[in-house]
C-alpha cells in the first residue's frame, strides 16, 4: 500500500508543478487553490509512504520521478528546450534513485 501512496504523491506533485504557471505568480485564486491542494495531497501521501518505506528512499523516488516527469512535460507541452545536458542530468537523477533502491532492504 505504501507504493500506492507514493504514486499518488508523485502524481499530485507533478500536477501541482505543472499548474504553477497558471497561477500567474499566485495572483489567480482558483489555479492557486488547485496548486496548493495538489501539494497538500502530495505531502499527505508522502507522510503515509514514509510509515513503511525509509524516508531517504521515499524522497529519492518522489523527487527523482517528479523531476524527470516535469522535465519531460516541460519539453513536450510547455515549449521548454530539452538539451543534451538536461537529458544527461535527468539520467543521473534516475541513476541515483535506482542506486538508492539497490542500497539495501526496505
Amino acid at each position: 500500500m505504501a507504493y500506492v501512496f507514493l504514486v499518488c504523491a508523485i502524481g499530485a506533485e507533478i500536477l501541482g508543478t505543472s499548474l504553477l504557471r497558471t497561477t500567474d505568480g499566485f495572483t489567480r485564486p482558483w489555479p492557486t487553490v488547485a496548486v496548493v491542494a495538489c501539494y497538500v495531497a502530495s505531502f499527505w501521501s508522502l507522510s503515509r509512504t514514509v510509515q513503511a518505506i525509509p524516508v531517504g528512499v521515499t524522497y529519492a523516488i518522489w523527487s527523482g520521478v517528479g523531476t524527470a516527469a516535469i522535465a519531460a512535460i516541460g519539453a513536450a507541452f510547455l515549449g521548454e528546450p530539452l538539451t543534451l545536458t538536461k537529458v544527461i542530468g535527468i539520467g543521473l537523477v534516475i541513476a541515483g534513485v535506482v542506486t538508492l533502491n539497490l542500497g539495501g532492504p526496505h
